[in-house]
Parts: structure tokens; sequence; C-alpha cells
């Protein structure tokens, strides 16, 4: 059931040396490229990395938040041809959700490294910055200007639980009925 996958997937930063197999990495794209995007455009690229002194580099994308990516057997590079949607970032936001979830359903465990708007450890900011971490990211991977990174995914099998979320944990105090501000249910 979709809302139990839901409730189990939780952000993983450790993992176990295992390598994530073939097949599954097979899965995880599978998942991935049936996203739904804007007009049917398909604006997105993946880019899988597996070799630990590149991921060892993406780890250095941008001082907080990246460097449990060093452990990762894998990470999942997503990136936006701009050329092709202006909505590229919903459409490459969507695609990374599925990741996410596909991961949870076949045992692994996910954590997704925002690059977008984000700066690289020089200090630079912005996408168009060429310090910012979507910057260091394209260079680091050979990606065109028109190919922007969304993100990085980090997946392996998990080296922690985390508890699942509860329906208790939920805040429903955001969820208005008809107008923001009036109660959904009492």
């Amino acid at each position: 059931m979709l809302l139990d996958l839901l409730r189990k997937r939780r952000s993983i930063r450790r993992f176990t040396d295992q390598p994530v197999e073939d097949e599954k990495i097979d899965l995880l794209l599978e998942a991935a490229l049936l996203s739904p995007s804007s007009k049917g455009n398909t604006p997105w690229h993946f880019v899988v990395v597996r070799d630990p002194g590149c991921i060892a580099k993406l780890a250095q994308a941008k001082p907080h938040g990246a460097a449990f990516l060093k452990n990762a057997p894998l990470v999942i590079a997503v990136c936006g041809d701009s050329n092709q949607s202006d909505v590229w970032v919903e459409d490459c936001s969507i695609a990374t959700l599925l990741l996410h979830l596909q991961a949870t359903d076949l045992g692994l465990g996910s954590c997704w490294v925002q690059l977008r708007l984000r700066h690289h450890e020089s200090g630079g900011s912005g996408d168009n910055d060429a310090q910012s971490a979507a910057a260091y990211t394209a260079e680091l991977l050979g990606l065109p200007a028109h190919i922007q990174p969304l993100a990085l995914v980090g997946i392996g099998y998990p080296a922690e639980s985390k508890k699942a979320r509860s329906k208790e944990d939920l805040l429903f105090s955001q969820v208005s009925s008809e107008r923001l501000g009036q109660a959904w249910r009492s």
C-alpha cells in the first residue's frame, strides 16, 4: 500500500559497504523514467555514479548536507534540460521523489542532496555562479550548460534505521478547508 511505503520512507545517510545490484539500479531508473512530467516533455537526465573517487568529489559539492555521500555506494544525479522545459525543476523533483520511494520499496535507503541554488564550499552562490554547487557538479559530471543538476541522491543498503512516521506525526494543522486558516476537521 502506498501509504505504508510513504510512512516507512525516511532520509538515510549511513550505508553499509554492500554495493547496489545492477538489477535494483535498473528498477530505480525505471521508476524515475515512469515519472509524470509537464506535457510529457520528460526533461530529465540521470547520471548513475558508482565510482568511489567521483562519489567522494560529489560529497564536496556543498558545505552542508552532502558529506554523507562519501560513504554511499551509489549516487544518482538528477538533472534537467532547461532548453526542453520551463518546469524542469518540478518535473525532476517528481522523478527524484519516485527514486526515493522505489529505493524504500527495494529495501534501500536514500537521501536527497539539493544542488540548485546552493553554495559550493568555496563560497559562491546561485546557479549562474561558477562556484555554485550546481556548477561544481555539472563540471564534475561533464554536463553541458543546458543540462542543470537539481539534486544528488545517495542510495545504498541502510546502516541505520529510523522509526516509520505515524499519523500522529502529521501536521494536519497545516491543512485548511476552502480558505487558508479554516480548519479541515476539528
